[in-house]
């Protein structure tokens, strides 16, 4: 990868700087076997999209009458969730931070959820010159509306930003937008998000991407 001084990171949320990803496999897979027992890979299917993309593809028609339930579970699910920050993210973070660099999140999750992170997280808030969730975007992942926003944010060229994505909806977002793009594979394998991304790494500790911000 040619060298580049770039001037921003964007950072997904869930499976990107929390290794949140297998929990929400386990709430999307029971709420599959409830309601979509003919998709027994339902919380695959689901991964990367917003809460309104996943009512709208799945829960339509008759299955209108139990969004609210849906709704009311995942905020009891969340607000008990153990969000584990993904290996080395800190360090990593605060390194960008000390050299300048502009770091954001750029989440689909919303701003009720962004709560629970933050009462388990004090510090959070602290790593990031901006949040922008859901309710930011016009357009959800995979457009590239979030990452353009978020590079507006900063004033800065897609060219200059790169994007920490974990699912296909995200990584093709961050490729739509004309950003690098590094793939963590916290939620697919390696080989399968390869073709999307500049870099695939398992965490934030390894040499080849720590040497990008040197």
């Amino acid at each position: 990868m040619n060298k580049h001084e770039y001037k921003a990171a964007l950072f997904d949320l869930d499976g990107v700087v929390f290794d949140t990803e297998p929990q929400y496999t386990e709430f999307w897979g029971r709420q599959g076997k409830e309601f979509h027992p003919e998709m027994p890979d339902f919380a695959q299917r689901i991964k990367g999209q917003t809460l309104t993309q996943i009512y709208e593809g799945y829960f339509s028609g008759k299955l209108v009458c139990v969004r609210d339930r849906i709704t009311a579970r995942l905020d009891r699910f969340e607000r008990q969730m153990d969000f584990q920050y993904v290996n080395g993210f800190e360090d990593f973070v605060r390194s960008l931070r000390a050299q300048g660099i502009k770091t954001a999140v750029v989440t689909s999750s919303n701003k009720n959820k962004m709560r629970s992170v933050y009462d388990k997280h004090p510090e959070f808030i602290h790593y990031f010159d901006a949040i922008l969730t859901s309710e930011d975007f016009a357009y959800s992942k995979p457009d590239p509306d979030c990452y353009l926003k978020a590079a507006a944010r900063f004033g800065l060229a897609p060219a200059d930003c790169m994007v920490f994505e974990d699912s296909f909806n995200g990584l093709r977002s961050g490729c739509a937008a004309g950003m690098t793009v590094i793939g963590l594979s916290t939620t697919n394998s390696p080989e399968a998000i390869q073709p999307l991304c500049s870099l695939v790494v398992p965490d934030y500790r390894q040499e080849e991407l720590l040497n990008m911000f040197k």
